[in-house]
């Protein structure tokens, strides 16, 4: 019996063209859990304002993180895929795995077919946000449901929220953070987090909660101090109040502190995007440096690397075992 697994992502414009930004763009900003405001108000300003000035800005943003195969989100999360394929297969487990973005192509709905045109008849949902937000793993769950929506025989399906308090996640992490300060010297660590609007905790959501949990449990297992680590939150949009710190504020107030020497990592994201290369390793290093640091390392995320697969894989393994006929039955 074979098993789907459908990973999903948020997406990426399919080129560094205005237009292709612009179409990127549309599709996720229109989303009522991206955005929580009434349809009405929003649109008008989404098409009328926003949609006329970002993709440009977002554009050369892409451009500079843009490799020979394509947007970065898009070549990790291919390699992912195929890793996970091979790894699920080397450990016996039959598995399909399709990818389906959010917000471009491949879409979750395409992903969705590609499965059951293969004749799987269970699918395990696995968003590759680590931690769970409305915003992304409950678009993730939207999605699935939409698309299943127009089929009259349904699959049994399975929807993983999220996977951050996984020991061997944390471990993945520490040992990334490590190999890092192997390369270069340990120094002040910061966890900067994808932000949301504050009022999405206030009506409970569990974000920043998972995100809070998150660091100090890879703090703890780097045997880190108090001192030693700071939490962030970046990439806020519009003028609400969004989690704080701001991830760009803290730049300039750490060289303040007397921290000159600082190592980011990006625990919220499974694979680097224009969020971690653009933002934090361009926009937010050049804050620092010019606010009076000296030293800025960014860590990589988890990307295809064999932890990364190593984990999703043990996780896959164990929400499909009771889906596992065994041989002879």
């Amino acid at each position: 019996m074979t098993i789907g697994v459908l990973l999903v992502n948020s997406g990426t414009p399919a080129s560094t063209q205005v237009r292709d930004v612009r179409r990127f763009l549309a599709s996720f900003l229109a989303d009522p859990r991206v955005v929580e405001l009434p349809r009405a108000l929003w649109l008008p300003i989404l098409h009328g304002v926003v949609l006329r000035t970002r993709p440009r800005l977002s554009a050369a943003k892409y451009r500079k993180i843009w490799t020979p195969e394509g947007s970065p989100l898009w070549v990790y999360s291919q390699a992912l895929r195929e890793a996970l394929a091979t790894r699920c297969a080397a450990n016996g487990i039959a598995t399909r795995i399709a990818l389906g973005m959010l917000y471009s192509e491949p879409s979750v709905a395409s992903g969705l077919d590609t499965l059951l045109q293969a004749g799987v008849d269970r699918i395990l949902i696995l968003p590759l946000f680590p931690q769970y937000s409305s915003a992304a793993s409950g678009s993730a769950f939207d999605a699935v449901a939409a698309a299943l929506k127009r089929r009259r025989v349904l699959p049994a399906v399975r929807f993983v929220p999220s996977y951050c308090a996984r020991p061997d996640f944390i471990a993945a992490w520490r040992d990334n953070i490590r190999a890092a300060w192997q390369a270069s010297q340990r120094t002040h660590l910061l966890f900067s987090f994808h932000g949301v609007p504050q009022a999405n905790v206030d009506r409970g959501d569990v974000y920043l909660r998972q995100c809070e949990e998150t660091a100090a449990s890879i703090a703890s297992a780097l045997e880190l101090q108090r001192a030693d680590w700071t939490l962030s939150f970046q990439s806020r949009v519009g003028v609400a109040r969004w989690l704080r710190p701001y991830t760009f504020d803290v730049m300039a107030e750490l060289p303040k502190r007397g921290i000159h020497s600082l190592t980011v990592a990006c625990p919220g994201f499974a694979l680097d995007c224009l969020e971690t290369l653009e933002e934090i390793n361009i926009e937010n290093r050049r804050r620092f440096l010019e606010s009076g640091g000296q030293d800025f390392s960014y860590v990589p995320a988890l990307n295809a690397g064999a932890a990364h697969v190593a984990v999703l894989s043990a996780l896959i393994r164990e929400q499909t075992t009771d889906w596992t006929v065994p041989t002879g039955t």
